[in-house]
């Protein structure tokens, strides 16, 4: 399939179950065809013949901040909100993002953070960041993680997909957006910005 005809295929499936989020994978692949004969999971990418790479990502949810009204994420889900937050949740990990993609700047030159809906992605996209090797991913995973609330096994490869920025996030129909500013960053509110307000919720 040609990329013109895989794109018009994508742009249907979006069209046809809108709203619904849309997924990208991470890795690069020498050819995506030889992945769909390959029975072996994800775990076995790294070291493929096929596989070029991973982006590099950190995911940061609000639910992973420990909270002083509703406790550490264990609590939580004791108590079936393991996926709920409040917005002292939500200003803390938003925070750790800007902090974060500030340190990551200090490495590398691309990097953006992403809103996904209820937390946020910080997104490197380097050459060299795709060739860090497993151990190395895991190393650095361990070491952010010690300081910012993120998901390691995300960064440290066990998770292929991201969510698509301008996507749905249906669990609280908000967009996937980009923040390409920090001033930006430091001040949004997912709750009234218009950015990531789907059209349904500002008519209603």
């Amino acid at each position: 399939m040609d990329r013109g005809a895989a794109s018009r295929d994508i742009r249907d499936y979006a069209l046809e179950y809108l709203p619904e989020g849309l997924y990208y994978d991470r890795n690069r692949y020498e050819d995506v065809r030889s992945c769909r004969a390959c029975t072996k999971g994800r775990e076995s990418c790294p070291g493929c013949y096929n596989y070029l790479g991973q982006q590099l990502a950190f995911d940061l949810d609000p639910e992973n901040v420990d909270c002083p009204y509703h406790g550490h994420i264990g609590e939580k889900m004791q108590r079936g909100t393991g996926l709920s937050f409040c917005m002292y949740e939500f200003k803390q990990v938003r925070a750790h993002a800007a902090a974060l993609s500030a340190e990551m700047r200090g490495t590398f030159d691309d990097v953006h953070v992403v809103y996904s809906g209820r937390g946020f992605h910080v997104v490197v996209e380097d050459e060299r960041a795709y060739s860090l090797t497993s151990a190395q991913r895991r190393t650095l995973a361990r070491r952010v993680g010690r300081r910012h609330p993120i998901d390691e096994w995300v960064t440290s490869g066990g998770s292929r997909l991201m969510r698509l920025p301008y996507s749905l996030n249906g669990l609280v129909s908000r967009k996937c957006m980009i923040i390409k500013e920090v001033r930006d960053l430091v001040r949004f509110d997912p709750r009234t910005s218009k950015l990531v307000l789907p059209r349904f919720i500002r008519s209603a």
